[in-house]
């Protein structure tokens, strides 16, 4: 049975752009795939690197939470993920958001993803495939981070050719 998924995508490291279409294709493989626009952000860490570029993937999927997990992770190591530091620069993060509506606390995974309501990066682009989407009872357009976002649009919904 297939289940939505909500999966950020963020990369600030070589060609992001490059980086982050190849993975949305990757995504593809593990099920359907309908991407948000694409974003710039300034980072939310240390601010002696370069700006991300951001979006959301809503992938419908038969993988269970910890396998899809895994396949994420090997997407990451794919396109040369290295951790240097937290928060910090990287070719690659694709993080789940959402698992359908699961709540999950697991040792490698929880969902909805810590800090999800506090970071317009990834608030936007799930506005941009939901309007309506609601997250622990809080619909996410009526946030005031939703209402005064300056976050770059990069390009539109059909950046990453994969649908």
């Amino acid at each position: 049975m297939s289940v939505v998924t909500y999966i950020g995508l963020g990369s600030n490291l070589g060609d992001s752009r490059k980086t982050l279409t190849e993975a949305v294709a990757k995504l593809a493989a593990l099920g359907r795939v309908k991407t948000s626009k694409l974003y710039q952000s300034p980072p939310m860490g240390p601010q002696d690197q370069p700006h991300y570029l951001n979006a959301v993937a809503r992938l419908e999927t038969d993988l269970a939470a910890l396998d899809l997990l895994d396949e994420l992770q090997k997407i990451e190591q794919e396109a040369g993920r290295v951790r240097l530091r937290h928060w910090g620069e990287r070719t690659l993060d694709l993080d789940i958001l959402l698992y359908g509506q699961e709540q999950i606390e697991h040792q490698r995974l929880t969902v909805p993803h810590i800090g999800l309501l506090e970071r317009d990066f990834v608030i936007m682009p799930l506005l941009d495939l939901d309007k309506n989407i609601q997250i622990q009872a809080q619909c996410l357009k009526d946030l005031a981070l939703a209402q005064d976002s300056t976050l770059l649009v990069v390009a539109d919904e059909f950046w990453s050719a994969v649908d």
